[in-house]
């Protein structure tokens, strides 16, 4: 049988990986202020056309205090969803997009309403899709495809109704910690 407990080696080249980042240059390599900016306006733009919420987190580097356990990037991604408050939107429609730059990691976090018709594999499929462009350097484009196939399933399972106005719960703007 494999160990699969991480080396202290392993564990101290990961918590190396996530200090030795710059925070905020690698946050503005990857996506920039005006990149932020369209990603914003795309999200407003989404929300118009159902009743969920969707945020966009970008994080250089694991806080130390994770790093200290070993956390996984998931963890730390639900961890945020319910700090960013994603959890508790009325309908229970909320979706977070969460980046981790220092382990190329992408987690996709929904809420119970929009997870009862959306399994996990379409999930998957969609990280898989969003990786694929950003291994070939296209994060803007990663984000707006994964932006455009969760706005179209949550107009697909939460539309508005007829002359119902979209009512903004959560802000549009990426979060970048």
């Amino acid at each position: 049988m494999k160990n699969t407990r991480p080396t202290l080696f392993s564990r101290l080249r990961r918590i190396w990986r996530h200090r030795w980042i710059d925070d905020a240059a690698a946050t503005h390599r990857v996506l920039p202020p005006d990149v932020l900016d369209r990603l914003t306006a795309r999200v407003g733009a989404s929300e118009r056309r159902h009743s969920g919420e969707i945020r966009i987190c970008i994080e250089a580097g694991l806080p130390m205090s994770y790093l200290r356990r070993d956390a996984p990037a998931r963890q730390r991604a639900v961890t945020l969803f319910g700090k960013l408050r994603v959890w508790d939107t009325a309908h229970n429609n909320g979706v977070l997009i969460y980046l981790l730059l220092a382990e190329h990691a992408i987690e996709i976090v929904a809420d119970r309403g929009l997870n009862a018709h959306v399994g996990a594999a379409e999930w998957a499929a969609m990280t898989q899709r969003m990786g694929l462009a950003f291994r070939e350097g296209r994060f803007e484009d990663g984000l707006t495809q994964a932006l455009e196939e969760i706005s179209a399933l949550l107009v697909e399972y939460f539309p508005l109704g007829e002359g119902e106005l979209d009512v903004n719960e959560l802000p549009d703007e990426p979060v970048v910690l």
